[in-house]
């Protein structure tokens, strides 16, 4: 998932990272739809060698999209996710390989946060039918109309999980796929393709990372190979900072990372009636509006084609060079670790596996706070914070501590800023009252105000006398009115001063209460407070505070080993809703020494237990979900119906933390020791653990490689000759259900044909292998080329000084269009005047030849040019807009 307003905040500081992806679109000729020739020079002026999708960030908007009407049936959702991939790959145009990997069964210490979210959805899910219940009950009771409740099965997003059905049908489709475009499509078939679908452990963009990881390790690795990314996206407004960071963490020199451009306040249809412009709290319940002349439009949505952008790590890593570069320190100064420790630094504002600090938000400025006090303080420690993901506890300690020292100016700050917010939206609110209801009194007539530009002329007055007279007496009476009423609510209040407390005016009080804040940081005491009721434990209680921060400092280690070296451990994972403050972090160097060795992932229905709430029991066997229900059940605590949401000092209850129960591994496995056998073959098939799988064409050049495999019957795992592959390592082993060439390959998806024959060939792939201990070095590879510059000189001093405009593109040598004074001139001319027809006619297209005019301008057509529709008022400017004008006048 990532962190709250991280990419808002980036973008914001380093705007030029960002680049809008050119798209071509494929064309129809006579009814036929002509595709995009992929195999052409990518229009980005670009040439990306691999494209890494991490398919989560697929699956979800295509499966219920916020912004269009969701699929009918599975089938259309499984072809909305191919033509995304379609536009994907279209965009990028990878030369080497496509490798598509989907989050398969994921560590503990990821899987609480997944198990928050689902419960979340569920409880949302069912607060939504209710609350939609009761509101189409009051509206109806008013007399309002609402078009019938349509009766459909909702789908529920929890199946994208490892473990279910869907999932499983899923790896099936995109196998079909792949062939497919293999066979078929130019642009493919020189493309190695990888599947890791659910069956493979490891969220989708650590799969992704790990392949990138163990390949940057083998001899024959091209240093300069360009890499995109997509960049998960499952919620609107919390965009996934993950690929930012592992991208960086990578150190490779070309690496760009795609994702959709996220455009805030998209209209939504209300739930109840289905119109747009007002929200379900706001519906009235009014008929809906004829949509065409014969309502043809009615079960149509406006939907604007979503567009991409690229951020260019490239260039991130220039603006972190010019922003971590110091001088004077007492050692060498190693940009690619200064990178690694303002990675390090990014964990503390949040990542998917801790909490983050109380006193670091990033909006407020975090990151930054973060990155000066470690400028200063780095000078101090000898050395940098981190190496090959491997933490310096007691370099961090330092950071920590004078973090800590602000801590309380910090919360301080934080209540005034809040409270000096909601004083501007109170006042912004006053204003905007008082300009809706405009002046007390208007006269009439030709007295009246009249807007600037208006033809029509005001009706004249009778008697000017009488007229003026009202102008006089109205404002008058307007006033003792308004005295009148303050006079009133004065005695009112007055009289009413032996109740609790007086009733303030609506336009007084903030939009939304404020939710209640027991331990008011701002305040003296606040960690007292804070331990009290986010622990329920005593401040003085010293041992149980370390034991937070022990745990703490355990996940900072995992979490940046899990981001360079790989997963550490599959069972680690920090118990507690809570994070420490950055002052408790004392004598932590020997609080951590090293993970559990060798620990196994969960399986995938054994996940499902572990995130699923009962509602979406429905995706497990039946005596597995009888464990979930029944009053019986060991493990009924791990289920709750209900629980509570900490708000946290937020807002809103989608920023707050869900106070679930942890889930115990011994317990869930001894209660699932007793209804394993009941698994049927499908089931335990679904619940194996499965390897990536390799796709090629028949003309690649490991083609025929892997076709001599099946035809020998190689049983055992074969070395991929990297001089046929790109350089491309690993162990190829024979599929079980693999894609042969010349054979058929059934379509899962009716609407879609059958491949007759297909030419590609599939084979399961593992990455290389490595000894136990071994470390992935964190540096730039030797005959790496750095990107051209893109920065100027100035540009760093300019984009903190004030806006200033970024390199457009990815070509630095781009040349801009730019306009004269005699074109902005031009500009400003048109659109005043129309040219129609002297016999008064409306033409549409081709005007045929003749005089137009309009006022005092007249022009001769000489006929032939199509899209006349313009409009001029100087003589200069109307040949360079229609050639076949003769003359003007």
């Amino acid at each position: 998932m990532g962190v709250p307003a991280f990419f808002r905040w980036l973008s914001r500081k380093y705007p030029s990272i960002i680049v809008h992806c050119v798209e071509e679109k494929g064309k129809e000729c006579n009814g036929v739809r002509i595709p995009v020739d992929t195999t052409k020079p990518n229009p980005n002026e670009v040439e990306f060698d691999n494209l890494y999708l991490d398919m989560n960030g697929i699956i979800h908007p295509c499966t219920h999209p916020e912004d269009k009407p969701a699929p009918k049936n599975e089938d259309e959702m499984m072809v909305a996710i191919f033509e995304y991939i379609d536009r994907l790959f279209n965009i990028v145009r990878p030369r080497r390989v496509l490798y598509m990997a989907i989050d398969g069964v994921a560590p503990r210490a990821k899987m609480n946060q997944q198990r928050s979210r689902r419960f979340r959805a569920s409880k949302e899910g069912v607060e939504l039918v209710d609350e939609k219940q009761r509101m189409r009950e009051e509206i109806i009771q008013r007399g309002g109309y609402l078009p019938p409740e349509e009766i459909k099965e909702r789908f529920d997003s929890n199946c994208i999980t490892p473990g279910t059905e869907f999932m499983d049908n899923l790896a099936h489709c995109l196998r079909y796929y792949v062939a497919e475009r293999l066979s078929n499509d130019p642009g493919w078939k020189n493309v190695v393709v990888f599947l890791s679908d659910a069956s493979v452990p490891g969220e989708g963009e650590h799969k992704i990372m790990d392949y990138i990881r163990r390949q940057r390790a083998q001899p024959n690795h091209d240093p300069n190979t360009h890499h995109s990314c997509l960049l998960v996206c499952v919620l609107g407004l919390i965009l996934s900072s993950d690929l930012i960071m592992l991208g960086l963490a990578t150190h490779e020199p070309n690496f760009t990372i795609i994702r959709e451009e996220f455009k805030p306040n998209k209209p939504r249809p209300c739930s109840l009636c289905g119109q747009t412009g007002h929200e379900m709290k706001d519906c009235q319940g009014v008929a809906r509006e004829k949509q065409g002349q014969h309502d043809e439009f009615a079960d149509t949505m406006p939907v604007s084609e979503q567009e991409f952008i690229f951020i260019r790590l490239c260039v991130l890593r220039e603006y972190l060079e010019r922003e971590l570069t110091m001088a004077s320190l007492p050692f060498p100064f190693d940009f690619e670790r200064s990178v690694d420790d303002w990675v390090f630094m990014c964990f503390f504002v949040g990542n998917d596996f801790l909490p983050h600090l109380p006193s670091l938000e990033i909006r407020e400025g975090a990151i930054d706070r973060l990155v000066n006090i470690y400028k200063d303080v780095v000078h101090k420690t000898g050395g940098y914070l981190t190496q090959n993901g491997y933490v310096n506890l007691e370099r961090v300690e330092m950071i920590m501590q004078a973090v800590g020292v602000a801590e309380d100016n910090i919360f301080k700050k934080r209540k005034e800023d809040e409270e000096n917010f909601r004083r501007r939206n109170k006042e912004k609110r006053k204003r905007m009252k008082v300009e809706q209801q405009g002046p007390a009194y208007l006269t009439t007539g030709q007295f009246a105000p009249q807007a600037l530009g208006r033809r029509d002329v005001p009706e004249p007055i009778q008697n000017a006398r009488h007229q003026a007279y009202d102008m006089r007496m109205n404002p008058r009476e307007q006033n003792n009115k308004v005295l009148f009423s303050n006079i009133r609510n004065y005695l009112g209040s007055y009289l009413d001063q032996d109740r609790r407390a007086p009733k303030r005016k609506a336009e007084d009080s903030d939009s939304d209460p404020e939710p209640e804040d027991n331990v008011r940081l701002w305040e003296d005491g606040w960690k007292q407070r804070y331990y009290k009721n986010k622990f329920d434990v005593d401040v003085t209680d010293s041992d149980f505070r370390k034991k937070v921060v022990q745990s703490y400092v355990e996940g900072l280690c995992w979490v940046l080993r899990y981001y360079y070296q790989g997963c550490a451990s599959w069972k680690w994972y920090f118990p507690f809703h809570y994070a420490p403050f950055a002052s408790d972090f004392k004598d932590i160097k020997e609080m951590f020494t090293e993970f559990e060795k060798d620990t196994m992932p969960f399986k995938p229905l054994e996940q499902l237990m572990s995130v699923f709430p009962a509602a979406s029991g429905n995706f497990l066997p039946p005596t597995w979900r009888n464990l979930m229900v029944s009053p019986e059940s060991s493990i009924i605590d791990f289920y709750p119906d209900d629980f509570a949401i900490d708000l946290n000092g937020k807002k809103y209850a989608w920023q707050g933390v869900a106070l679930l129960p942890f889930v115990d591994e011994r317990r869930l496995r001894a209660a699932l020791a007793e209804v394993y056998p009941d698994l049927t073959p499908e089931e335990a098939r679904r619940n194996s653990l499965g390897s990536d799988v390799l796709f090629v064409g028949k003309s690649h050049p490991l083609f025929d490689f892997i076709h001599e495999l099946y035809q020998d019957e190689c049983n055992k795992g074969t070395v991929v000759p990297p001089e046929l592959c790109f350089g491309i390592q690993g162990l190829l082993n024979l599929d079980n259900n693999p894609v042969l060439p010349d054979k058929p390959v059934k379509s899962p998806i009716p609407t879609l044909r059958d491949i007759s024959q297909s030419t590609a060939v599939s084979v399961k792939f593992k990455d290389p292998e490595f000894a136990v201990g071994y470390v992935f070095k964190a540096v730039l590879l030797p005959g790496a080329k750095i990107p051209t510059k893109v920065l100027k000189p100035g540009d760093w001093e300019r984009g903190n000084r004030g806006p200033w405009r970024p390199q457009l593109g990815f070509n630095p040598n781009r040349q801009q269009a730019h306009l004269d004074q005699s074109g902005f001139r031009a500009l400003g001319y048109i659109s005043i005047l129309t040219l129609t027809n002297c016999s008064g006619g409306q033409y549409s297209n081709t005007p045929p030849p003749g005089t137009y005019h309009q006022g005092s301008y007249r022009a001769q057509h000489a006929g032939g040019h199509r899209g006349f529709q313009r409009k001029f008022t100087l003589e200069s400017a109307i040949p360079s807009y229609c050639p076949c004008i003769k003359h003007a006048t």
